[in-house]
Formats: C-alpha cells, sequence, structure tokens
C-alpha cells in the first residue's frame, strides 16, 4: 500500500516509536544560488548543456571555472547532489575543444565511481559535435581496449591503484597523455585518508615526478564531502596549496533527520532491544510503502542478516522477489552494475549496503536512508544520510543506534552530533614503510638524481639504503633500477596484502565463482565451516585453500550465521616516549599485533541467540602499527582487594569503555583504533567477537604472580597514521571521561553502553572499573614531594 513519506513520518514522530526518539531535526530547502555563463566559456561546450537542460551555472560551479582557468589549484566541497561533476567537467572540456591535444586524468576511489563518470561524459561529448573521447582504464578494461585508450583518449578515467600499477610504471606508453597533462580531477577526497591517503599522495608525487620529465604541469581539481580539514588534506594529497570553494548554490529539498534509540528491555543489565530487528522495521515500513529506501549496515555479516530479515518482510510473493537487493564488497562486478541499474530504473526499491554506496555512485533518486548503527564518524553520517533526497521533494534519514558506546553517546548527546564539525582527514605520506615504497616505485620508473626529492622528502638515506638491498645501483650521479621485480606489482594502497580470496560454489555440477573476500576479511569470513551469506544465500564454506586464495562452498538453508572469534595479543617493539601518570607507566611507540581465528559461534537468524560453537585452524597475521599504552605495575596489582580474575574483567571493561572515549576524542571511527589488554612480550590476550571481549591467556596457561597488566591502543592500520600519539599525550584527560561515561550509565552491572556485556566482561567489571580508575585517576592528580 502506497503511503506518503510525510504522512508516514507523522505517525511515527507520533505513535509508539516516538518515545525512543532522541533527535527530530528538520533541514529546511535551500534555494538555488545561480551565476551566469563565464565569458570565456567554449560557445558549443555552452550550447551541449543548454541541450541537455542547463541554462546556467550554481555559483560554485562558476567559481570553480574561473579558479582553475587561472591556474590555481581547487578543492571544492559542497553536499551530496550539488553538481560536483560539472565543477570538473567544465574546465576540462572547455580546455580541450580549444586545444584538441589536451589531456585530462580523472581518479575515482573505485571502479564503480568511474564507470559512472565515463557515462556522464559519453551523455555530454556527442552533443559538442566534437571529437572527444572518454575511456574507463581500470582492471575490467579489455586488453584490446587498452591500446586504443593510450593512444585516443582525452580523459583517462581511472583509479589510484590502477595508475599506481598499470600506468605510471608504463609511462613511455603513455607519452601522448603525460605530455599534454593539463589536468588531474581527485573526486571524493575525503576517501583518501588513512593508509590509503598516504599511498594516494605518494602515487601524486609520482605523477607529478612524470608529467615534469614530460614537461607538463598539470593543474589539481579536487572535490569532497563536508570535512574538518579540506584544504589541508588537499595540499597533503596533491603536494601543493589549494583553493577553497565551500558554499553551495545547489538547492535542497526539506530533509528529516531522527535518531532512534531501542527500548532498555533488561533494567538491570542495561541491555536495549537488538538495533537490528528495529532498523529492519523501519526499512519494511517504509519499503512496503513503496518508498524507495536504502539500509547503510557496518559490516559485511550484518548487511547480510539485515538483507534476509528484510526480504522476509517485504518480498511475500514470487512477483515481488528482487525487489530489495544487497550491495557490498565482495559482489562480482557485473552483479553490482545490474543492482545499480535497477536502483535508477526503479525495478529495485530498496538496497542493503554497507559504506560502499556511501560515496556518490549514482544509484537515482532516493527517498529514505536508515542507518543501522552510528556510522562511527559524523562525516560518514552525514554523507549516508545524504544519499536520500535530492534537489526538491522531501527526505528522510533515520539513525537507529546499537548498544555500543559511541553509539550511545551521540544519540543521548544529539547537540555533539549537529553542533560539531565533522572530523578531520588524517593522511602520514612521509610514513616510512609507505614511502620507502613509492621510493622503489619511482626508481622503477625514472632514475633518481642525486639529492633529488620525491615531493618535500629527502630520498638520500632511502636510495642508499636501496642500494645496499641489491636493487638499485648508483652511477653518473643517478641511482638505476637493477632489480629484476616490479615494484609496484607488489604493493596494495589499500590493505596488508593485494590478494584477494575468490569464492567459488560448487553446490552444482559445475563450479562458478560468486564472490571475493580481501585477504585481511577472509580469516574472519570465508574460514572453513562458516556461513557466508551472498545477498541473502546462505552458503557453507566447505575448505578454503590459502595458497591458491580459493573459498570453496556450498548452498545451504539453515537458520543460524556465524561469527568469528579471533585472538589478539600485542608485542612492544620500541617505546619511542615515556612519562609517568601516577602509579602507572604511560608509553607511545611501535609495537607488533597478532590476530588469529580461532574458532566461531553459531548465531540464530531473528533472536541473535549464541545456539553453538566451533575450532578453527587458521595461519597467525601480523602487523607493525604505533600504539599508545599504560602499564599498571605489580606492586600496585598486589596491593589491591580483588582476586586475578576479577582484576581482569574490571581491566576488561576500562579498555572496552577507553576504545569508545578515544575515538569521540579523536573524533574518528572506532575501527580506525584497535583495543587489547595484554602485557609487554605479547604472551597474554583476549578473545574477541561481534558481541566483546573475553580474557584467554596464551602460552603458559596462566598469568604469573607478577603479572603487569598493559592496556593497549593502537592505530588499526599497517604503520599507523599518528592516532596513538595523540592519545598518549591525552591519557589524563582519557582517563577522567572514560570515568565519567562508566559512572554516568544507569546499568547496574555494566552493559554494552559502559564496560561491555555483563556475559563477556564478567558481573563485577563495572564496579572494579570504576574503582580502579577512581585510584588511577586520584593517584596521578595527588601532589608529588
Amino acid at each position: 500500500m502506497r503511503t506518503d513519506l510525510q504522512s508516514l513520518l507523522t505517525s511515527i514522530k507520533n505513535g509508539p516509536l516516538g518515545a525512543n526518539i532522541t533527535a527530530w531535526k528538520r533541514l529546511p530547502a535551500q534555494e538555488p544560488e545561480y551565476a551566469p555563463w563565464p565569458q570565456a566559456l567554449s560557445p558549443a561546450l555552452r550550447a551541449a548543456y543548454e541541450d541537455r537542460g542547463i541554462t546556467q551555472l550554481y555559483s560554485h560551479q562558476a567559481e570553480v571555472y574561473d579558479r582553475v582557468t587561472s591556474g590555481r589549484d581547487v578543492v571544492v566541497t559542497t553536499p551530496t547532489a550539488s553538481g560536483k561533476t560539472l565543477c570538473y567537467n567544465l574546465p576540462v572540456l572547455d580546455a580541450i575543444l580549444k586545444d584538441p591535444s589536451s589531456r585530462a586524468i580523472y581518479l575515482f576511489p573505485t571502479k564503480a565511481l568511474g564507470q559512472d563518470q565515463v557515462a556522464e561524459l559519453q551523455e555530454i561529448i556527442p552533443l559538442l559535435r566534437s571529437s572527444v573521447n572518454a575511456y574507463a582504464y581500470d582492471g575490467d578494461t579489455p586488453g584490446d581496449v587498452r591500446r586504443a585508450v593510450r593512444n585516443k583518449a582525452h580523459i583517462v578515467v581511472t583509479n589510484p591503484d590502477m595508475l599506481h600499477a598499470g600506468i605510471l610504471p608504463h609511462h613511455t606508453k603513455w607519452m601522448g597523455l603525460f605530455r599534454n597533462l593539463n589536468y588531474i580531477v581527485i573526486d571524493e577526497l575525503h576517501a583518501y585518508r588513512g593508509v590509503f591517503g598516504s599511498h594516494v599522495a605518494n602515487v601524486i608525487r609520482r605523477l607529478r615526478r612524470i608529467a615534469s620529465f614530460y614537461g607538463s604541469s598539470p593543474r589539481f581539481i579536487l572535490s569532497s564531502a563536508t570535512i574538518a580539514n579540506p584544504r589541508e588534506l588537499a595540499a597533503r594529497v596533491i603536494g601543493s596549496p589549494v583553493d577553497l570553494i565551500d558554499h553551495s548554490g545547489a538547492p535542497r529539498g526539506d530533509k528529516v533527520l531522527a535518531f532512534y534509540n531501542p527500548p532498555v528491555i533488561q533494567e538491570e543489565l542495561g541491555i536495549r532491544r537488538s538495533y537490528i530487528p528495529e532498523a529492519v522495521h523501519f526499512a519494511s515500513l517504509f519499503l512496503n510503502s513503496s518508498i524507495m529506501t536504502i539500509v547503510f549496515a557496518r559490516a559485511r555479516m550484518t548487511t547480510e542478516v539485515l538483507l534476509t530479515e528484510i526480504r522476509r518482510r517485504v518480498e511475500k510473493t514470487p512477483a515481488e522477489t528482487g525487489l530489495v537487493r544487497g550491495y557490498r564488497g565482495g559482489y562480482l562486478p557485473k552483479q553490482r552494475r545490474e543492482i545499480e541499474r535497477g536502483l535508477r530504473e526503479g525495478t529495485v526499491r530498496g538496497v542493503v549496503s554497507t559504506n560502499a554506496l556511501e560515496l556518490g555512485v549514482d544509484i537515482g533518486r532516493l527517498d529514505v536512508a536508515v542507518l543501522a548503527g552510528y556510522p562511527g564518524t559524523i562525516n560518514s553520517t552525514w554523507q549516508q544520510a545524504g544519499r536520500a533526497g535530492r534537489r526538491s521533494g522531501l527526505s528522510a534519514a533515520i539513525l537507529v543506534a546499537s548498544s555500543a558506546p559511541l553509539d550511545q553517546y551521540v544519540v543521548r548527546n544529539p547537540d555533539y552530533f549537529f553542533g560539531s564539525s565533522p572530523e578531520h582527514g588524517l593522511i602520514d605520506p612521509e610514513n616510512l614503510l609507505i614511502l620507502l615504497s613509492h621510493v622503489k616505485c619511482a626508481a622503477f620508473e625514472l632514475p633518481f638524481e642525486d639529492r633529488e626529492r620525491l615531493g618535500d622528502t629527502d630520498t638520500s638515506e632511502m636510495l642508499e639504503y636501496l642500494e645496499q638491498e641489491g636493487v638499485l645501483r648508483h652511477a653518473g650521479g643517478k641511482w638505476h633500477w637493477t632489480a629484476d621485480n616490479y615494484p609496484a606489482d607488489h604493493i596494495s594502497l589499500r590493505s596488508v596484502s593485494s590478494d584477494n580470496f575468490i569464492v567459488v560454489d560448487r553446490t552444482a555440477s559445475t563450479s562458478r565463482v560468486i564472490g571475493e573476500v580481501d585477504f585481511t576479511s577472509a580469516p574472519t569470513i570465508i574460514h572453513e565451516k562458516a556461513i557466508y551469506i551472498h545477498e541473502g544465500t546462505q552458503y557453507y564454506v566447505d575448505e578454503l585453500d590459502f595458497e591458491e586464495r580459493r573459498a570453496y562452498v556450498s548452498k545451504v538453508a539453515i537458520d543460524y550465521f556465524t561469527d568469528a572469534i579471533t585472538y589478539t595479543k600485542v608485542r612492544v617493539i620500541e617505546s619511542f616516549d615515556e612519562r609517568p601518570s601516577g602509579p602507572v607507566s604511560v608509553e607511545h611507540g611501535e609495537v607488533l599485533v597478532f590476530t588469529q581465528v580461532v574458532g566461531f559461534k553459531k548465531i540464530k537468524f531473528h533472536t541473535l541467540e549464541n545456539i553453538g560453537s566451533g575450532e578453527v585452524n587458521l595461519p597467525e597475521n601480523q602487523m607493525h602499527t604505533m600504539s599508545y599504552w599504560f602499564t599498571i605495575p605489580s606492586s600496585l596489582i598486589a596491593s589491591l582487594p580483588y582476586p586475578r580474575d576479577m582484576l581482569v574483567d574490571g581491566l576488561l571493561g576500562i579498555i572496552y569503555a577507553l576504545h569508545n572515549v578515544a575515538a569521540v576524542h579523536l573524533m574518528c571511527d572506532p575501527r580506525d583504533l584497535g583495543a587489547t589488554l595484554g602485557d609487554r612480550q605479547g604472551s597474554f590476550s583476549v578473545e574477541q567477537t561481534m558481541a566483546g571481549v573475553r580474557r584467554i591467556p596464551t602460552d603458559e596457561g596462566a598469568m604469573p604472580e607478577d603479572f603487569e597488566p598493559v592496556l593497549f591502543l593502537y592505530d588499526n592500520l599497517p604503520g599507523g597514521v599518528g592516532f596513538s600519539e595523540g592519545l598518549f599525550k591525552a591519557h589524563e584527560e582519557l582517563m577522567m571521561r572514560t570515568l565519567s561515561l562508566i559512572r554516568a550509565c544507569p546499568c547496574v552491572n555494566g552493559c554494552p553502553s559502559c564496560v561491555g556485556p555483563v556475559n563477556f566482561v564478567g558481573r563485577e567489571s563495572k564496579r572494579i572499573a570504576r574503582s580502579l580508575l577512581d585510584l588511577l585517576i586520584h593517584e596521578s592528580a595527588a601532589p608529588t614531594s
């Protein structure tokens, strides 16, 4: 039955669900601000856009054209659907029409976004009545097409990975492109953060170096969602100052943004109704009213669980099959394009996605976004909410909070969300491991000259080191690559390993590939005996072949999914800084993180209860990164009036709460930080699942009497990006805010909103955590004699 969106929103706000709504904010519509066509613009280009119904520009589009054509590099940060594409297409196409030798590179973080842009360009190019060629060049480009792209393309649409491994190392085949390179467009700048952004900044350094070798000096046009530091991030990525344009002239329809906190169902334990069935309920309300809806989930498994449950409520007849689809990393490209096309054409009414659709893939007009759990950052929340609604009409976004402390903080303190600026985009291009990788790649591409820098970085010591390693030779004032291997092919921009696992369905007589899983996620998603869910269909993992990077699965029909159990332990490699804080020693430095999947739990659909478990034997993964940690001395441990096991429960409660407090302090996604309890030697680990953590001693089987517990918060990215150093400096403030969080929580013995679920951290965890934090804060504040 069709119900209009306004009526449905009114019934939600004023009905039983309204009692649990903590924020209801209506963002008013915005009128457009127009600007005339630039005088210098090619008449043919203006006529082409007018043929498409664009008779004037928005003010920010005209400003970008003026700045860029006057020789400035520009970053534009305006909301979703504000016409950012025209901001860069206009000057690029104008330059090509005025000089057919002009060339441009468009960089998008995903292949899907690149394909969208090619489709956009191919709609306008025929109207130009001139020979302009725009092609995608990515991993899906057939071999026979690649030569045509190199020889004919005015605009090469690609992604950083392909630029890094498929274009720069083979620059001699792209001489026409690099000799005439006038523009480089970098879209979705906010996606370039952390390790990925640090890699991309070095790829741009290599690109500039090659362009300079061929005599070109391209200008940069960057676009981004709203972040706290767009000008700073853009300058770090491209290595030069940029102008910022952040006022949008585009119109915007009315939007309602609501926060919903599921009701408490067990007062003593502080347990709320699970956010998953609540999100399913909201999505079903809208979809059953024929309202186009997108549901965002924080993890791949959650995406599949939500999809399964929503389909049961919405697809009630065979004719309705396919009205709701899933979308996440791991689906094959052809399947993703099919889903995107269905959304644009309206044959798909709803989609359940990870943040894969947070970026600007063209999926048509959606009316509602349901966010199943806080996405982790203010920026991501606005991005996901912005996927619903376009330039006119009412739209809505509803955030359904989980019991996690960060979710609870946001929905209980909506002023924090609405009053804070979005997060900073942080990168560290000088990270030694990342930088050394790109010095290798750059040396392969062109010999380094003595005293030549890569960007602003002195490479002398690294070049000497690489000569000692036998991959460079110094002769005639230059450093030449001498190794047989091809360095870019072994360096992934996004993860520890570039090797994805493919998922092979062996149900039928003929095997077929149904998906892929990245190397890092494979042990938790496709371990043997796991239930792998692909667009709502369940498969049992029969075999995981690590050497061949394949998982073999068979279709099943069962009523549970699996949740991997991971052991994590941390070993200190080197302490860079140390200071006392009361009785504890606070440090910052380099660590080695060990993770290993050792088992799994079976979680029943509908009720989400644990109905069994199993063991898994997989290799251990290692990651070098940076960490902040503090050590509680054994003398203090011995003086406390708690049994050893109960004390560990209290420490687990502290690290659980501290992890979430640290994410708020840094304004980062909690998944960017790892947190664990252990010791300096890495001989003690904790068990981790989606639900929480629980202590497990390792090798020795029991804690020694002189055990000195160490609480670690580490950058959950190889090499680190600077988070932990900020936490080291703010240790005392973090302790006080952690204590405040635990004290303020109304539960009795602990809950997911403060120290963690009681069945994981114990019934005494909250009391002991509060007592221990009181002691640590009091001691650190006491004057020293």
